[in-house]
């Protein structure tokens, strides 16, 4: 019997300051996503930042949570009860980092009896603090708790033409009639991780993003924000010079992708961009990083430098076109287990 596992990042259970700190301390000692050594990334998470950053998170969550919970979570909830509509297997959720996990997840679906599991990390790019830990977390579950069962893995989908096509209309239904320029805004990474996984060693966070093939792309989520841009700009018909790209939520003192999304928000109204609309294409699902950082902080940033209207784009979160995009990709993973 087979069924699907849709994965996406997590959240904390409430807002309240110490499931806020539980929260980060999973996230943050992932060494995929700070990869210092054990001993000095315990240092720094659990011996700064855990005393430092949950009182302000969580105050941050306060103003993104709604009635039914964490947004992200709900989103997820939401996608998983319109494809199980739409889909003759059963469907359940996992997050990466707080519940409902991955191991519950893949619980759930084995015991009705499912052996066979597409699992889809709901990331549309590929980088190792996403899809590369959701993937080694499964394994680790799967080896650990059900070896008999068999996991195929949706990849990074952001130049698949239905994915493409369903992000670009769901921008054009949002852009307002006038507008200065389309901001990109991606998660930032730190610009190590682009180097460690490049297979071919040749990455030097320039040219080759910007080459037609390159062994390296498959692996590149730098170059894979800059592709989802270019498709989709094309689709909305967009001149270049209206679009820019920038990263968001860089953490600690580190060298991250460049340029940053809020530096970049307050130098815009200088340039005489005083009207921005904004999307988050790294993001599938509408969360703290859009819903705060992006439509609160970073429309104070941009009104205070002198901007007027600032209009933030929501995910795709449960867009039924969206659900459509889902159900072909896990329908196309389905399928290749009736050809092994």
């Amino acid at each position: 019997m087979k069924g699907i596992l849709l994965v996406n990042l997590g959240s904390p259970k409430s807002t309240k300051v110490e499931d806020v700190k539980t929260y980060l301390d999973e996230f943050l000692m992932d060494e995929k996503v700070i990869d210092y050594r054990w001993f000095f990334r315990s240092l720094l998470v659990q011996g700064i930042i855990l005393n430092t950053r949950p009182k302000k998170s969580a105050e941050a969550y306060k103003t993104v949570w709604t009635e039914e919970g964490s947004p992200l979570i709900v989103y997820t909830e939401k996608v998983q009860k319109k494809l199980q509509k739409l889909v003759d297997v059963p469907v359940e959720i996992g997050m990466r980092y707080a519940e409902p996990s991955i191991e519950n997840g893949l619980k759930k679906l084995v015991e009705q009896g499912v052996t066979e599991i597409v699992l889809f990390p709901l990331y549309p790019q590929y980088a190792m603090s996403t899809t590369e830990t959701v993937i080694d977390k499964a394994e680790e579950v799967r080896k650990k708790h059900f070896p008999e069962i068999k996991i195929n893995y949706i990849q990074p989908f952001y130049k698949r033409e239905i994915y493409i096509n369903c992000l670009a209309e769901s921008i054009r239904e949002k852009l307002p009639e006038n507008f200065d320029a389309l901001q990109f805004s991606y998660h930032g990474v730190p610009e190590r991780h682009i180097y460690k996984t490049d297979p071919t060693n040749t990455c030097n966070l320039n040219d080759c993003c910007s080459r037609s093939e390159n062994p390296s792309h498959q692996f590149c989520y730098r170059h894979q924000c800059f592709k989802v841009t270019e498709e989709v700009i094309k689709k909305l018909n967009l001149p270049k010079e209206k679009v820019l790209v920038t990263f968001q939520s860089r953490l600690g003192k580190d060298k991250w992708m460049e340029p940053y999304t809020d530096a970049t928000l307050e130098i815009l109204p200088k340039k005489g961009i005083k009207n921005l609309a904004i999307v988050c294409p790294a993001f599938v699902s509408d969360c703290l990083e859009t819903l705060e950082e992006i439509s609160v902080e970073g429309k104070e940033i941009f009104e205070h430098a002198g901007g007027e209207t600032f209009n933030y784009i929501p995910c795709l979160n449960d867009e039924d076109r969206w659900i459509e995009v889902v159900k072909t990709l896990c329908e196309e993973k389905l399928e290749e287990f009736y050809l092994v």
